[in-house]
């Protein structure tokens, strides 16, 4: 068979998985993928898709933002609310194997979702009134763009926060660059590079949530927060802080990574990922071992582009970083480590993805910068 039929064949099985996945994005199921609703003075968003772990796509984006907006300037809405549905997942990430079709075959939603996600990204960091985010299970991905931004993040024990994006050949984007390299220490390049877990306390212990509450006081908690009048930002730590002051789980516990802080300090202090690899491998303890093992099984592309980002995310405001990063994305779409990564994990699931380029030094400066530059008239505008 020749390779312009085999060609064919490949985008038209792309094209036909894409129109499937659209079909299911766009649907207008029974049950709404977001539920908008105001109580009392509250305006109340949950994310509704919780078989699959309430993911974000498109449409919901597109319901979101302008109800946000239309909140934001409306006097009888006095804060938001955004949670998830379903008990076990806030919001597991974007519906990037949708993207990665889309991008297979030049449709333009390779484009519209992350410009649109990073605009309501945006709109939640820059939000006028109290925007507390009931991050009560699974949140990574596109579920930390739609939290992390905001006034207020509150963890539960169910909370399980990560940016796992170096395994499919991305990198920890919507606002990434921004957030993680002003937590403490180097703490948030290690999370960027190795996908690390947080879980329940530690999310707040890490500087990602704001505050802790137990999962079985979150039904009072929102109760007492649509309730109030006309609330300040202090209205509203006071409130929180007291369903803190509450919860007394796993208080006693120091935060997972407390006793490796300082060689997570000292290891990831590098002017390159091939130095903090190097840093590791001498280090030698088993610490650093897992880590080195862990960073071999990430895209070699990725790695590079999340440290030149959080690099350069550390002196940007958050806009200047989500226009960064959309330049980023581009380059993803265009390159080939992140359609064989949403293959390993996302599509075959075997777990095995070829990077390619397969090594960091293969990576030369110069190709890492470009995938940092303009897009022009194609640039992200906010």
């Amino acid at each position: 068979m020749s390779l312009t039929v085999l060609t064919s064949a490949y985008r038209l099985r792309s094209l036909c998985r894409l129109q499937r996945i659209k079909g299911h994005m766009m649907s207008s199921q029974v049950e709404p993928e977001v539920l908008l609703e105001k109580v009392g003075n509250a305006g109340v968003i949950t994310v509704n898709r919780p078989k699959v772990l309430n993911a974000l796509n498109m449409t919901m984006i597109r319901q979101i933002y302008p109800q946000l907006k239309k909140w934001e300037s409306c006097s009888d809405t006095d804060i938001v609310i955004i949670k998830g549905a379903g008990g076990k997942a806030f919001c597991a990430g974007g519906d990037i194997r949708a993207v990665t079709e889309a991008g297979k075959v030049g449709d333009p939603l390779a484009e519209v979702f992350f410009r649109e996600e990073y605009i309501l990204n945006n709109a939640i960091g820059t939000y006028k009134k109290p925007y507390i985010a009931l991050i009560d299970g699974i949140t990574m991905g596109g579920g930390v763009g739609l939290s992390v931004h905001g006034r207020f993040r509150v963890a539960t024990e169910k909370t399980l926060f990560a940016m796992p994006e170096t395994a499919i050949g991305l990198f920890p984007d919507v606002g990434g660059g921004y957030f993680l390299p002003r937590l403490q220490g180097k703490l948030g390049l290690f999370l960027a590079l190795t996908g690390f877990r947080l879980k329940g306390r530690d999310v707040q212990r890490a500087g990602v949530a704001t505050h802790f509450v137990e999962s079985k006081k979150i039904p009072e908690l929102e109760k007492e927060l649509v309730d109030l009048k006309s609330p300040s930002n202090e209205d509203v730590t006071k409130v929180l802080d007291t369903y803190q002051s509450q919860s007394s789980l796993d208080a006693e516990k120091p935060f997972v990574l407390d006793k490796h802080m300082t060689d997570i300090n000292r290891l990831f202090s590098s002017s390159s990922v091939e130095g903090i690899v190097q840093n590791l491998k001498a280090d030698g303890s088993e610490f650093a071992k897992k880590q080195v093992e862990t960073l071999s099984k990430m895209s070699p592309t990725s790695l590079k582009m999340a440290y030149k980002q959080l690099q350069a995310g550390a002196n940007l405001s958050l806009q200047d970083v989500l226009v960064m990063e959309y330049r980023l994305t581009q380059a993803c779409m265009r390159g080939f480590d992140f359609y064989e990564g949403v293959r390993a994990v996302l599509v075959d699931k075997d777990h095995s993805p070829k990077w390619n380029p397969s090594t960091l030094e293969e990576l030369s400066d110069q190709t890492v910068d470009q995938w940092f530059s303009s897009l022009g008239d194609k640039d992200l505008t906010l």
